[in-house]
């Protein structure tokens, strides 16, 4: 299953206002699991940021004006994303700003969900957490996601902590890979490779036991889980 989690920055709220996408971020999951490939695009949205946009993304006129188009990059942008379903955070503002932009290229793709499913976490996170606060800050707090480098938001950067609160939310793992895709897009040789039988006499793997401080690491970190996942935590049993 490839899932890619997307987030976009744009110049304003309404694509009815001539409002225009200017960064788009992406990140890539295959089988729950962090693949270290990702798509990351500043683009020149031929209009002005409005004040109160760049107040949240800090993303000036000036920082765009030497940047690529939309239509010089969707070909590249649609072919990563194409048969992945997208787990977008309100998903209906960033589809209804691509589709926007799709919109006015010649190409044959108009709408993105006929290329791609579309899952929104915020109606995931909404049914989860009903009645309690569910945008990304809130969620990371939650689920003790590290979002301090968060001061503005950003594309690539809220893509890549949606991703972390997506697995946690919905019980995945939000390590990189060990099989499969590597973190170049390649495979590693890992997974789906012959079986090869060990030689009978190698030595025996050393155990390695944890200390009193890695132990009470580990007792905090359970803890913390408990209480985000509001005492569903299986590893304190």
């Amino acid at each position: 299953m490839r899932q890619i989690v997307l987030d976009t920055e744009t110049t304003g709220l309404e694509t009815s206002q001539g409002h225009r996408i200017i960064e788009i971020g992406c990140v890539e999951l295959i089988n729950r699991r962090l693949t270290g490939r990702h798509y990351h695009q500043y683009i020149n949205p031929q209009r002005e940021v409005d004040a109160g946009a760049m107040e949240v993304h800090g993303i000036s006129n000036e920082m765009l004006a030497d940047k690529p188009l939309f239509e010089h990059i969707a070909e590249e942008f649609l072919a990563f994303v194409e048969g992945a379903e997208l787990v977008i955070h309100n998903a209906p503002f960033d589809i209804g700003f691509i589709n926007h932009e799709l919109s006015l290229l010649a190409g044959p793709v108009k709408d993105i969900t006929r290329i791609c499913t579309v899952k929104d976490s915020l109606m995931l996170a909404r049914a989860k957490h009903p009645g309690q606060k569910n945008n990304l800050d809130a969620l990371c707090k939650r689920y003790g996601v590290d979002n301090t480098q968060r001061e503005l938001h950003g594309a690539l950067l809220d893509a890549e902590i949606l991703a972390d609160v997506y697995l946690l939310m919905t019980g995945g793992q939000t390590d990189l890979s060990l099989g499969g895709e590597d973190t170049k897009g390649g495979t590693s040789g890992i997974a789906g490779s012959e079986p090869r039988p060990l030689p009978a006499n190698r030595p025996a793997l050393p155990i390695i036991r944890a200390n009193d401080t890695e132990l009470a690491a580990h007792r905090e970190k359970l803890e913390a889980i408990s209480k985000a996942s509001g005492g569903a935590c299986l590893w304190t049993d």
